[in-house]
């Protein structure tokens, strides 16, 4: 048998793409477009989500 390993869940606010760049349509010096990074608020740029066992440690 192989041994188990924990499964992640996929984000449900993100759908696995935690970060991306939106442009913000000035154009660098060099020619390229200028982008800021946004991250997912949810997942916090993971793309996935905790299990719920390990976030209700404690009580």
């Amino acid at each position: 048998m192989m041994p188990q390993s924990p499964t992640t869940r996929v984000c449900s606010h993100c759908d696995g793409f935690p970060v991306v760049h939106i442009t913000t349509g000035a154009i660098t010096p060099d020619g390229r477009r200028q982008t800021l990074p946004a991250t997912c608020p949810v997942c916090r740029g993971l793309g996935h989500t905790v299990p719920t066992t390990l976030v209700r440690a404690g009580k």
